[in-house]
């Protein structure tokens, strides 16, 4: 999809109080695409064992299932923008609540493991799709006063659908007597669970309905008076629009679509600073934090901790990863992206490496010793809080700003890729890792965490405060 980084013209895109409301109802409605990313993306926490059990899957198996919706991720984010551009983001959008209710019912009534495991993969789909749209089509609907908090919708939606799949299992499970296969609406639990996200879903298609197009496409397809009331409506009437459309469709000529071949060169096949972008992709994703949000409950039913509890830890983990983002957004501008990297990755290495100390005991009946256990649950809830504070939002900020004009759609690309296949890793080799050694898995992770520290003092450069025109 084309970048949205024109300049405006003097005292345009100011909303006034009366169109600022709107602004943010239409921002809210795209973000429902990143909630839906938030919730499909952690609700199967509540569902691993479950279907372990009901399959009868090893734990290699089980990881494929869970890491196969990160397959149809890639190929959503992918092809997401060249859609978007064809058919336009309102119809983008929609196609992406479809594949979401198709997925959440499908998930729910599976009839086998690979059908299951193929509505994952549609839901990945659609996560992919929303992953694109949502930001780029609030970017260009903002005004560019609020563009900033406006686009921060998006990361905040993600989290609190993260945090609301994780309430919403821990009700539903304790609703049907704690047993994740109990029954519960002529269904086992963990079914209900996968279904509940067809509310969301249709929410979000109905939603879709009642927001604008984005001008940006509709002058790329020669509909220029409907851009210039959207652009009334979301900009206010000081402003001439007949100016302001024809800056953006100047602004759309002079931009370069990047290629893959503009990302060639120096002495390692890509550029440098496309491989810092990957460096930061793959050091986000290494440190284990998909491990939390799609594995938890297992993860702590593993070392003892009761099924309900279990869950209600996966929801308290849920609200601090919000809490951690909100801290994120007040100081990345205050601070600076790199001092924030740089904080959150020594927070990780103390909350991994606690973790790893506290699950290399041996298992007093079924349990870890009541320290060890305390240690190990708040050493999580730490390494969350570093991780949602910095990483978490620092590292698609640094990739926004980081690459130069010419490359940045491209790069950007390949590191998203990148993120996307590191996540994959992670996600499909926990189970496996974890029967080896859960202790030995997070001394691998509390690794990747310190060598991140190394890694951004060297090679990553303060993107706070310039232009996007100065990055080179």
């Amino acid at each position: 999809m084309a970048s949205t980084s024109q300049a405006p013209r003097p005292g345009a895109g100011t909303a006034h109080p009366d169109h600022l409301g709107h602004v943010i109802f239409i921002a809210a409605a795209a973000a429902m695409g990143g909630f839906l990313f938030g919730y499909d993306s952690s609700v199967i926490n509540g569902a691993v064992e479950a279907i372990r059990d009901r399959y009868d899957v090893g734990s290699a198996v089980l990881a494929q299932v869970i890491a196969v919706a990160l397959i149809g991720c890639a190929i959503g984010a992918a092809t997401a923008g060249r859609i978007a551009d064809r058919i336009g983001r309102i119809r983008c959008m929609q196609i992406a609540a479809v594949l979401f209710t198709v997925s959440a019912v499908g998930s729910a009534l599976p009839f086998a493991l690979w059908d299951l495991a193929m509505w994952r993969i549609i839901g990945g789909f659609a996560i992919g799709m929303a992953s694109v749209i949502g930001p780029a089509y609030i970017a260009e609907v903002s005004p560019p006063a609020y563009r900033g908090r406006l686009g921060s919708f998006q990361q905040a939606a993600i989290v609190i659908g993260i945090a609301v799949s994780q309430l919403v299992n821990w009700g539903l499970l304790n609703a049907a007597g704690g047993d994740q296969r109990g029954e519960l609406m002529g269904l086992e639990a963990w079914q209900v669970m996968l279904g509940v996200m067809v509310i969301p879903a249709v929410l979000y298609g109905l939603l879709s309905f009642a927001i604008p197009e984005s001008p940006r496409f509709l002058i790329s397809v020669g509909k220029r008076e409907r851009a210039k009331k959207i652009l009334e409506e979301v900009e206010g009437k000081d402003v001439d629009f007949d100016a302001r459309v024809t800056e953006i469709e100047h602004a759309m000529h002079r931009e370069e679509k990047s290629s893959f071949k503009d990302l060639l060169g120096g002495s390692f096949f890509f550029k440098p600073i496309v491989w810092i972008g990957i460096g930061l992709s793959v050091f986000q994703q290494f440190v284990g934090i998909n491990v939390a949000f799609y594995y938890s409950s297992t993860l702590w039913q593993s070392v003892g901790v009761d099924p309900a509890d279990s869950f209600f830890y996966s929801f308290t983990t849920s609200i601090i990863n919000i809490v951690g983002t909100v801290i994120a957004m007040i100081f990345v501008d205050r601070v600076g992206r790199k001092p924030l990297a740089l904080i959150g990755s020594v927070g990780m290495v103390i909350g991994l490496a606690l973790e790893a100390w506290a699950f290399s005991f041996d298992l007093v009946d079924g349990k870890l010793p009541a320290t060890q256990g305390w240690v190990a649950l708040i050493a999580a809830h730490v390494f969350v809080l570093f991780f949602a504070l910095s990483w978490g939002v620092v590292v698609w900020v640094f990739l926004g700003e980081m690459f130069p004009n010419r490359i940045r759609a491209a790069a950007l690309g390949v590191a998203a890729s990148a993120q996307w296949i590191a996540n994959w890793a992670i996600t499909a080799s926990f189970p496996s890792l974890a029967d080896w050694n859960l202790s030995g898995t997070y001394v691998i992770y509390t690794i990747f965490a310190a060598l991140s520290i190394p890694f951004v003092l060297k090679f990553v450069k303060e993107t706070k405060g310039k232009a996007l025109e100065e990055m080179g």
